[in-house]
Formats: C-alpha cells, structure tokens, sequence
C-alpha cells in the first residue's frame, strides 16, 4: 500500500511539473506572438506524436492559405500513392518490334512519365545509348508524346498576384531543361548622349513541350550519325511500341529537390502525376486533387476547410488548417515505410534548402526538419524538432499579415522553434 501510494504521488508530481512546464512554454510563446500587429492572422498547433498531447494551440480549425507547405500534401501524398522507389521516367520507344540490321523501319517516340528533371544532357545519353545498340537508320518520324498529362500547360490566371518569379514554365509529362530555353539577347544602354550594347543571357519558355524535344531528339540523332529519313511530329506511342533505353528519377530523390528547394515546377509536374497513377488515365489537376483529398480522409486526417488546386502553394485558392497540417506530418510520423524518404525531403535548420540560413548557432541548428512557405502577405513553417531533452514534437505555424513582411514572420517563427528546442 506504501509502495502504491508512492507511485501515486510520483504520477502526481510529474504532471503537476508537466502542466507547469506547459504553462511556462505558453507563456513564452505567447510573448513572441505579442509583437506581431493585431490585423495578423495567426495559426499554430504544436504536437507530441507519442504522447499525443497538444502543447500549444491557435486557431488549430481556421483555414488559412498555406503557401508553399502545400508541398507538404503533394509529397505525402505521392509517397503513399506510388512509393518511394516509384520511377518517373522518359522514355524512347519504337513501333517497329523487329529491328534488323540497325534500321528501324518505323517511328521513333519520346514519351514522358513525369520526369520533370530530364535535361538535354540526359537526351544526348540516350542517343548515345541508341549508337551503342548499333542504330544507324530510322526511316520513320521522330514524335513527341506528352499525352501522360492533359494539355493544360499553364494555369497563371490563379497567381495574377505574386511575384513575376512564380510564373512557370508549361507543365508537361515530357520536359527537358526545365522547360526552358536560355538565348541571349543584345540590349541597347543610354547613358546621356553615348549609347552602347551589351548581351543578355534569359530564359524562354518552350511553347509546345512535345514538339521542341522531337526536333531536337532528331537533330542530335543526325549529329550522331543516326539517318533519320522523316520529320518531327507530336503524337501519341503505340501501346505496344516497346521501350529502346530510358532515363529515370526516383520519387524519393524529386521530393528532396521539391521540398529542400521549394521548387514550385518539379511540385506542380508531380501533382498531375499524382492523377496520372490515381486515375490510371491522364494527369490532371481534378484526379491529382481526388487523389489528395482521398489521402487525407483514408488516413483519418482532419479535411474540413481544407482545399488544394495545386502541388506548389502558388495559388492564393489553396486553403488548409494547421490542424490538416499536423494531421498529415503526424500520418507521415508513424508511416515506418515512407517516413524516412518524407524526413529526409525537408529542408534542415541552418544546413540546406530554405532554411540554410535560418535558426543558424541555435539549439534549434540540425534539430528542426521542416517546409517554409511565402507568398505576399503569408508566412508559414511546418515540420519536425528534436527538443533537447530527445522529445520529438510536430509544429505547424502560419502567419496571414497585412503589415510588416515575411522576414520579420521568419524571425519569429524561428524564436517559437527555438524556444520549443530549449524546453525542459
């Protein structure tokens, strides 16, 4: 009965000292909060997945724009989808299914699966591949074929109020080079009465995705000595044109430039991805947001409110909780399959990505694993800590503001980290 009533005691004093500790982080959290203006919206939910207790909450069920965290929601969701060892690829193929004596007495199709990272370096392997299986002479056409996703290359008219640095390139499951191309181009200088020129390096956006990359594939083929006897089209590859070499990205890879760089492009070409293999028929932005949408509710994670119309957070459309937030990096938490290759997607405190330079010399450094988010007048920062004391936590913190501008959000963004890393 003694031993009893001292276990009793013990319980009782660790939870008093628990709820005092509690309310202390509180308070220091509150008086970070306190220098923000009244007109900022603020949401943040901070959560122990073992444990499952809330540790601090603001406005956990208000839907707020999310920014680039909605990167969040693409990656979990493909990871679950498709795996991490999943093959985004592109591919060369030919209908001609007897190849004899290195003619190819048919066309030739590039295909893309997704593969947003394809370069014009990746297609001169290719081709150089191609010699290698001794091909001299294609007596067929060169095609294009992009039709893994739909044709709706742009969707501008939902970011008319960003910067002009989040315009993109077309969205297309056959890419090269980002979809870019760099020219340089001569400007004319005035200072007072003397005029001079100087050459600009820009980049263009490639127009028709499909055919750009079929004239080049052709004309690199010539350059290898390759006959080709016909044009470069756009079209569709057979079904049973059979594969000649390809090249591939793991997912697991894409996720770490998607999310470690906040690179809008690579995110918003895996979101129609992700309706590709949902659907098993085209990607698209309405399979890609079922496909999302599903995710969340087959994993219980609180959707109410939550809306998403793109894989970057570009969009001002995109509506989520802090609560969906958490939801989602507590799902990935206790996910043993994918969890690591998700972890290892985020940018590091004060290491790399976009937080290279955030949380530097703090306990919070090489401690906090999380996805920034910017847009005019929006701020946020989800992901994982280690506190000091080994514990993990989940935090989830978005900042809607009218006055001020995004470092000042960041700068206290970062104190709430810091301050939950040194809890005791």
């Amino acid at each position: 009965m003694i031993l009893k009533n001292f276990f009793s005691i013990l319980l009782l004093c660790s939870l008093q000292i628990f709820a005092a500790s509690k309310e202390i982080i509180k308070s220091k959290i509150e008086s970070a909060l306190a220098k923000i203006p009244s007109t900022t919206t603020v949401a943040i939910l901070i959560y122990n997945p073992l444990t499952q207790d809330t540790i601090f909450q603001i406005n956990r069920s208000l839907s707020v724009i999310p920014a680039s965290n909605t990167k969040l929601f693409t990656t979990a969701t493909a990871l679950s989808l498709m795996g991490g060892n999943f093959s985004l690829a592109t591919k060369i193929l030919t209908d001609d299914i007897n190849i004899n004596n290195g003619i190819i007495k048919g066309n030739l199709y590039i295909k893309g699966y997704g593969n947003s990272v394809f370069t014009t370096e990746d297609l001169e392997k290719m081709v150089r591949d191609l010699k290698r299986k001794d091909i001299k002479e294609i007596t067929g056409n060169i095609i294009g074929d992009d039709s893994y996703f739909d044709e709706l290359y742009t969707r501008s008219d939902w970011i008319d109020d960003e910067m002009p640095n989040v315009k993109l390139p077309p969205i297309s499951a056959l890419v090269i080079d980002r979809n870019r191309v760099l020219e340089r181009k001569r400007i004319k200088i005035r200072r007072k009465r003397r005029v001079s020129y100087r050459y600009v390096e820009l980049y263009n956006n490639i127009t028709d995705p499909p055919l750009y990359i079929a004239k080049l594939l052709r004309e690199k083929l010539i350059d290898a000595g390759i006959r080709v006897e016909k044009q470069a089209l756009k079209g569709k590859t057979p079904e049973k044109a059979i594969v000649l070499t390809e090249s591939k990205i793991l997912l697991k890879d894409l996720i770490q430039k998607i999310n470690k760089r906040s690179d809008n492009f690579l995110a918003e070409c895996l979101f129609k991805t992700i309706g590709a293999v949902y659907s098993g028929k085209q990607g698209n932005s309405f399979y890609s947001t079922q496909a999302i949408l599903k995710f969340l509710k087959d994993n219980g994670i609180f959707s109410e409110g939550t809306s998403i119309v793109d894989g970057s957070g570009i969009s001002r459309n995109d509506l989520v909780t802090v609560g969906a937030i958490v939801g989602l990096l507590d799902k990935m938490y206790f996910d043993l399959k994918n969890f690591e290759d998700f972890y290892n997607s985020l940018s590091i405190a004060g290491i790399d990505g976009t937080l290279r330079h955030r949380m530097q010399s703090s306990s919070a450094e090489n401690e906090f694993h999380g996805k920034t988010g910017t847009l005019n007048g929006v701020s946020s920062l989800s992901g994982y800590l280690k506190t000091s004391k080994n514990e993990d936590l989940i935090v989830s913190m978005i900042f809607d503001f009218k006055k001020g501008n995004a470092n000042y959000y960041r700068s206290i963004e970062n104190e709430i980290v810091e301050i939950l890393s040194n809890w005791q």
